[in-house]
């Protein structure tokens, strides 16, 4: 079986997506002719012709509105924000449109187009090309939201999104673009609102997604060695979210800790655990934690490393779920050391 890695399986849905309905169109900037800056879109152009794969210019905003009017006029639009953070000039197309047409109509227009965004930090980036921005899109209703962890993952989410009748926000990983997996494509994994056990426990519950899932499985195998016996679900989708697989693991393990790139104030992260603690309080042993990015600009990327959440902060974490040895931990030292010893 060959090994296939992520930004592989995401060319190969958007080629079959393509060339199972005429409808279907990819575009965005450097998506022709150089195939994206993360090559997920290599080949199409030549492949399918530049009338199915082509390059627009740099007007986040435009490319945007111009597929909100092509998905009115019966197409399949799929469009690349070429780094998450360059999304943002258009917010007010996605939130004032995007997001609002069915209901706006009653029903009577609905967006099936796909806004795939380079997603998370991880590869060194600087200002605006590494952010964790799922909250805004998640917080808007009428989007679905949805991060894969895996290249299998990617190929049957993405074809999902593409064949859904709704706009999907379709977030992207960039740190795990290039992470393989034995495969063979087409691959079908769980639909959308659908999470799955990663790694099952007894003793707590890690709930991750998107770029947090490898973290999660690293930190849940070092936790062995720590005598936790630790359960990792990954989420895969945020909108919608499924309750009920990560109810049920926290209500198994009675123990949660919820782990993101973002920073943690009003996060997704934050409505997770609201979440579990209203559904599963008289199953828990401890407070519901959160470990996340720190509430701060994305940092250069010398600082990149103290930002992100990894192994040590999640076991940090572990340790404080009121076990009867748990040790007096802290993350005060790692958010000194980001605020140049300031903090």
């Amino acid at each position: 079986m060959p090994a296939v890695s992520m930004a592989h399986a995401l060319n190969q849905a958007l080629r079959d997506a393509i060339g199972a309905d005429d409808g279907v169109v990819v575009f965005g900037e450097d998506v022709g002719e150089l195939g994206g800056v993360f090559r997920v879109t290599d080949g199409l152009a030549s492949s399918f012709g530049e009338d199915r794969c082509f390059d627009t210019p740099l007007a986040e905003a435009g490319i945007v509105g111009f597929a909100v009017g092509m998905a009115m006029a019966g197409y399949r639009p799929v469009v690349e924000m070429q780094f998450d953070a360059f999304s943002y000039p258009a917010l007010e197309q996605i939130v004032s449109h995007v997001a609002k047409t069915r209901n706006r109509t009653r029903g009577a227009v609905t967006l099936p187009m796909v806004i795939r965004i380079p997603f998370a930090g991880g590869i060194g980036g600087v200002e605006h090309h590494c952010d964790a921005s799922e909250a805004f899109f998640a917080h808007t209703p009428g989007l679905k939201v949805v991060t894969p962890s895996s290249a299998s993952d990617a190929y049957s989410l993405l074809r999902e999104a593409i064949d859904d009748p709704d706009p999907v926000v379709f977030l992207e990983p960039k740190k795990l673009y290039w992470t393989k997996e034995e495969l063979t494509l087409p691959a079908s994994t769980e639909g959308f609102g659908r999470a799955v056990v990663r790694r099952s426990g007894r003793d707590a519950t890690l709930l991750a997604y998107g770029p947090s899932v490898p973290v999660a499985m690293e930190s849940a195998a070092a936790a062995a060695s720590e005598g936790w016996d630790v359960e990792v679900v990954d989420l895969r989708t945020l909108v919608p979210l499924d309750d009920e697989t990560m109810t049920a693991s926290v209500r198994r393990t009675g123990r949660c800790v919820v782990l993101q790139e973002a920073q943690g104030f009003a996060g997704v992260g934050a409505e997770i655990a609201s979440r579990v603690q209203e559904r599963c309080f008289h199953s828990l042993h401890a407070p519901v934690l959160r470990v996340s990015g720190f509430d701060v600009p994305y940092p250069p990327p010398k600082a990149e490393h103290v930002h992100l959440p990894g192994v040590d902060r999640v076991l940090d974490a572990i340790a404080r779920l009121q076990w009867d040895d748990a040790p007096d931990t802290t993350w005060v030292p790692e958010q000194r050391e980001l605020a140049g010893g300031k903090a």
